[in-house]
C-alpha cells in the first residue's frame, strides 16, 4: 500500500483566501471578522486529520562547531560520502525493505543541514535499517577503511540519531510537519550521541513486532508479515540480498542485540512526548568497493546504553 505525502498547493490556498477573505483592509475602525467559513474551507482542503504519517530519521554529527575551519569545511563532503554509500548498502543489501525506493527518491527525501539532516522514509523499519547502514559506513571511516588519509585529517566522527513517526506534508517542494519538528527537538536535547525514538516509533514496533527488542530474533520473512509490507514483492526475499534481516534466524550476523529504555519526556505542542533510548548491536560484512572479494566482519553499536535523561 503506497502512501503519498499530502502536497499543499500555494495557488489553491490563495484561491480559498480570495474567495473567503479580503486581502487588504484599511478602514478607520477595525473589526474582528467572522472566520468560520474560511476555517471550514481551509480545513476541508488540508484535511489535517488524514495527513499521512511518515518516519523521519534525523542524523547529526556531534560537536561540529568544535572542529577547526578546514575540518568544518570538509565535513559536509564526508557526510555526503557517508550518505551515498549508505544508500548503496540499503538498495543492494536490504532489497526487500527498500524495493520501492531508488537513489533519486532517497536523495529527494533528504533535508540536508550540512553536518547531518532529516531523511523521510515510509516506516520506522526503513529508518532503523538506514541508521544501521549509516553507522556501519561511519565505523568503516573511523577504523581507517574509508578514505584513511582524510580520516587522519578530520579525526574520528561520532553521530547521534533520532527517529520519529508522525504527520508530514509538502509545500513548494519542501517537507514540513510534526515528524520533522519533533525530530529536531529530540536531536537538540541529546548531547550523548544516542539513538532516540519518539513514542509513536516505539508503539509502531510494539504493535507490529511485539516490541523493538524482537529485532534480534526477527527474519525477513517475519518482516514481510508486517501490515506495512503486505503488498511488497516477495521475490526480493527469495532472490535478493537481505543482510541485516536474513531469511534464517541468527545470533551471529545481523542484529544480535537490541535494548530499549524510556529515558524521559519533552514538550511538543503543549503535550509531553515520551522518549526512548535504543541500543542495537549489529554484525555485518564490510566490503571494499574497489575489491568486492575482500570482506571484513565488523560489529557496531547503534546508539549507546547511557540512560541519563533528556
Amino acid at each position: 500500500m503506497k502512501r503519498t505525502i499530502k502536497e499543499i498547493n500555494f495557488d489553491k490556498i490563495l484561491e480559498i483566501l480570495r474567495e473567503e477573505d479580503t486581502e487588504s483592509v484599511y478602514e478607520k475602525i477595525n473589526l474582528v471578522p467572522d472566520s468560520e467559513q474560511l476555517y471550514d474551507a481551509l480545513d476541508s482542503y488540508i484535511d489535517p486529520n488524514n495527513l499521512w504519517r511518515k518516519s523521519v530519521l534525523g542524523i547529526d554529527i556531534s560537536r561540529y562547531g568544535m572542529f577547526k575551519h578546514l575540518e568544518q569545511t570538509l565535513i559536509p563532503s564526508i557526510f555526503k560520502i557517508f550518505f551515498n554509500k549508505t544508500i548503496k548498502l540499503c538498495l543492494q543489501s536490504n532489497q526487500f525493505v527498500f524495493q520501492r525506493l531508488d537513489t533519486k527518491k532517497i536523495e529527494q527525501s533528504f533535508i540536508s543541514t550540512g553536518d547531518g539532516g532529516f531523511l523521510i522514509l515510509d516506516s520506522p523499519m526503513h529508518a532503523v535499517i538506514f541508521a544501521i547502514n549509516f553507522e556501519i559506513v561511519v565505523r568503516a571511516y573511523n577504523a581507517y577503511h574509508l578514505f584513511p588519509k582524510l580520516r587522519k585529517i578530520i579525526g574520528s566522527l561520532s553521530l547521534r540519531y533520532a527517529i520519529t513517526y508522525d504527520t508530514l506534508f509538502t509545500f513548494c517542494d519542501n517537507f514540513y510537519g510534526s515528524a520533522i519538528i519533533n525530530n529536531s527537538r529530540i536531536l537538540d536535547k541529546d548531547s550523548l550521541n544516542r539513538c532516540l525514538l519518539d513514542e509513536n516509533t516505539f508503539n509502531w514496533f510494539l504493535t507490529n513486532i511485539d516490541g523493538i527488542e524482537n529485532l534480534q530474533v526477527y527474519t525477513i520473512h517475519d518482516v514481510a508479515n508486517i501490515y506495512h509490507f503486505k503488498d511488497y514483492d516477495h521475490k526480493y526475499i527469495e532472490e535478493g540480498e537481505n543482510e541485516i534481516l536474513s531469511p534464517e534466524p541468527s545470533r551471529d550476523r545481523g542484529i544480535i542485540n537490541s535494548d530499549i529504555l524510556k529515558i524521559g519526556q519533552i514538550q511538543s505542542k503543549e503535550m509531553s512526548m515520551n522518549i526512548y533510548n535504543l541500543h542495537l548491536q549489529v554484525s555485518l560484512n564490510i566490503t571494499s568497493d574497489a575489491a568486492p572479494d575482500k570482506k571484513r566482519l565488523i560489529t557496531i553499536s547503534l546508539g549507546n546504553l547511557n540512560t541519563t535523561g533528556i
